[in-house]
């Protein structure tokens, strides 16, 4: 059964990435955020109701945003700069995460505002950018230094979603903050 499993897996992964990297998105961006809401009902006063409608607003942002993106992203890096040598490496790690992630974070916080029905779509943007680019880059550097180095071309979206579904938690932790009005 496993080895059909994987066998099934690895043929979906070449006949149409996109749309498994898609699903291996949506079922961690899923896991993440219904992980992280569970722990927010366990350690809160409030006891707050699971909210499946914010949960699918994370979903269909991390899963139709990131998955393509990463996966011609990733596509575009290794065409560009073949290779594991350190600098092959390390420029594409630099590039990921100078050019590629300060886009991805914008748009989370922007489409995420807007699909919120948010007055100002940008509050969030403003106010969290920072602290998360800045956590963004003390989780990612390592894990795109392994990415890179270690991981097959063809898995590079998968192992990212797989350390996603830590990084996950750490965003939406960041965007259950309360954003100051002021």
């Amino acid at each position: 059964m496993a080895a059909r499993m994987a066998s099934l897996w690895r043929h979906s992964l070449k006949t149409r990435p996109v749309l498994t990297n898609t699903v291996v998105y949506a079922s961690f961006y899923t896991a993440a955020e219904l992980s992280q809401q569970t722990f927010n009902k366990i350690y809160s006063t409030e006891k707050p109701d699971i909210d499946l409608i914010s949960a699918g607003r994370i979903v269909a942002v991390g899963s139709c945003l990131y998955a393509p993106t990463l996966y011609f992203w990733y596509r575009f890096l290794d065409r560009k700069f073949v290779g594991t040598t350190l600098k092959t490496v390390l420029t594409k790690v630099t590039s990921d995460q100078l050019l590629m992630t300060p886009v991805l974070l914008a748009a989370f916080y922007t489409l995420l505002g807007v699909l919120e029905r948010k007055e100002d779509v940008f509050e969030e943007l403003k106010q969290k950018y920072w602290k998360t680019f800045l956590a963004n880059q003390a989780f990612w550097i390592p894990g795109q230094l392994i990415n890179f180095t270690f991981v097959p071309s063809h898995l590079r979206v998968v192992y990212v979603a797989s350390a996603s579904f830590l990084w996950i938690n750490v965003l939406c932790f960041i965007k259950r903050q309360k954003v100051d009005k002021e």
